[in-house]
């Protein structure tokens, strides 16, 4: 099924300073990251950022925090435990989560998002975790059940639908 960016929000779920040296690939994480944050804030569709425990890990990048319209401050590794689904803006059944870890907080936000009856895409290329093993676990998982998988470059396309989109061009030069 595809989704229109009218319907759709993007997560983006604990990019922390502190964190992400001890990602693997944590360069490709970020810079796809930021690459669909900037996509997404070009065709209107909201973003939200999450941190775990900022108090003792830190805050979010800053290249990430400048582009998140509100961050949730969470403990609980599902975000949807900690206000997400209130910072959710309403009509959004579509949810596009990138971040880390995979294996925990992405892992247990998707599932609590769909939890909820809500549609959550994963962008295999903007999610990470220390190891790839526990990377690809948790994929295997989430898209049993029931998450659908997807690249920026996917999600990009789907959002604009055709080349004719008024705001194509801005969007490609994220693509190239």
């Amino acid at each position: 099924m595809l989704h229109n960016a009218a319907e759709s929000v993007l997560v983006l779920v604990d990019l922390q300073a502190r964190l992400m040296p001890a990602i693997h690939e944590s360069d490709r994480v970020v810079t796809e990251a930021v690459r669909l944050a900037n996509i997404a804030r070009v065709l209107g569709v909201p973003v939200i950022g999450t941190e775990q425990s900022p108090g003792s890990l830190g805050g979010n990048l800053v290249e990430i925090r400048r582009l998140c319209d509100q961050t949730v401050a969470k403990d609980h590794f599902d975000g949807c435990q900690d206000g997400l689904l209130d910072a959710l803006p309403a009509g959004r059944k579509h949810v596009v989560v990138a971040g880390c870890e995979a294996h925990v907080c992405v892992f247990q936000t998707v599932t609590g998002l769909l939890g909820h009856g809500l549609s959550v895409t994963v962008v295999l290329d903007a999610i990470g975790s220390r190891k790839a093993s526990s990377r690809d676990a948790a994929i295997d998982r989430m898209r049993r059940d029931g998450a659908t998988a997807a690249t920026v470059e996917m999600i990009a396309f789907e959002w604009m639908r055709t080349s004719r989109h008024e705001r194509f061009r801005e969007v490609l030069g994220f693509v190239k």
